[in-house]
């Protein structure tokens, strides 16, 4: 796997469909309109929905987003890299292009191919599940292919991946509060956080 060449490929506002440990990411740079308007059109998705980013290292995420509370620090000391979406509030001039909330989702992946493109590149990648919008995510590298073979930059073959999105949580007057419920169930993020 040559990631040199698909960071290239990202900073020069390419997408790219990647596996991680939940399901197939379609992902850009996350600081370029024109990737993000190239994301927004793939998968045909409707731009007063947001979509998340993901980030290498805890450290990154204070570069976009505050973290405000105990609970929240210890989500993202806890459970982070992992399988869960933390939404925050952004800092003000961020994301402007792909949200128009005063909130961001923010992840950091544990999954190899995820990590090695993300230690490659010096921006955060705007990324989603690899679906047109409102479908179900694709799971299976030759259905993709088939999908969004003729209009990404690359697709990395992952095989098979069966497993679900990524859990969403957020904050909500210090307690925890699941907008999605994907690989973590509620009662495992709050006996780990707890």
């Amino acid at each position: 796997m040559n990631y040199k060449k698909i960071s290239n490929i990202l900073k020069k506002d390419g997408v790219v469909v990647f596996p991680t440990e939940t399901v197939y990411g379609i992902g850009a740079n996350a600081l370029s309109k024109k990737a993000i308007d190239k994301i927004y059109k793939i998968k045909k998705r409707p731009r007063e929905k947001a979509i998340n980013i993901m980030v290498g290292k805890k450290e990154d995420i204070e570069k976009y987003a505050y973290i405000k509370s105990d609970i929240e620090r210890k989500i993202i000391d806890k459970l982070m890299p992992g399988p869960l979406t933390i939404i925050l509030n952004k800092k003000k001039d961020f994301g402007k292009d792909f949200t128009k909330a005063k909130t961001i989702g923010i992840r950091i992946p544990n999954s190899l191919v995820a990590q090695n493109i993300l230690k490659e590149v010096d921006f955060p990648l705007l990324v989603s599940s690899a679906n047109i919008s409102s479908m179900p995510p694709l799971n299976n590298f030759q259905d993709i292919k088939h999908q969004f073979g003729k209009i990404v930059d690359v697709i990395i073959d992952g095989g098979i991946i069966d497993g679900l999105p990524s859990t969403i949580v957020k904050v909500v007057d210090e307690k925890i509060t699941i907008l999605r419920e994907g690989t973590l169930s509620k009662e495992e993020i709050e006996s780990i956080v707890r």
